[in-house]
């Protein structure tokens, strides 16, 4: 399978994406430690290595990113190709259900996945989570309402936390 790979301006910094034919793989904030250790397992799961270039995966994220950016969207439809186990893929759904503008705990997530007690599997889950913004993992905080990890940095998490509180209602 044919992997194209590619950086995109954000305001928060250049990202790096990686597609399939079928679906976004990756979606990383470009120079974070964990990037070329995701990188790595998308490829080993789709076959070969990433080629630089775009397909039509990586056109239609980048016309959604920068129509997010500038708050005209509060959901992506760009097509998914999830690299994880089928718990992760669980998780990740939950995640992809919070809605634009709400946050979620790490316990109402397993507990939306029919899984209450797995608390710490799905927190594991969501940092292996490889597909950031479009599989917002950014939309989970601590119980107590702090913020808590986030790959691309709390500062981005904060940021993209205040961007979707411009989408809340009175």
């Amino acid at each position: 399978m044919t992997l194209v790979a590619c950086r995109l301006p954000t305001p928060l910094g250049e990202m790096l994406a990686v597609a399939s034919p079928r679906g976004l793989c990756l979606l990383e904030f470009a120079g974070q430690p964990r990037v070329d250790r995701e990188l790595a397992q998308v490829e080993a799961a789709r076959g070969g290595p990433a080629q630089q270039g775009s397909n039509a995966v990586t056109e239609q994220l980048a016309a959604e990113l920068a129509d997010y950016f500038n708050g005209q969207r509060q959901a992506f439809g760009v097509p998914l190709d999830l690299v994880g186990t089928p718990f992760q893929r669980a998780a990740w759904q939950a995640l992809q259900a919070i809605p634009y503008g709400s946050t979620r705990s790490y316990a109402e997530q397993a507990r939306a996945i029919g899984r209450p007690t797995a608390v710490r599997a799905v927190a594991a889950a969501n940092g292996q989570n490889k597909v950031s913004i479009v599989v917002p993992c950014h939309r989970v905080i601590g119980s107590d309402g702090s913020l808590t990890g986030f790959g691309g940095g709390l500062p981005r998490k904060r940021a993209l936390l205040a961007l979707e509180g411009r989408g809340r209602q009175p």
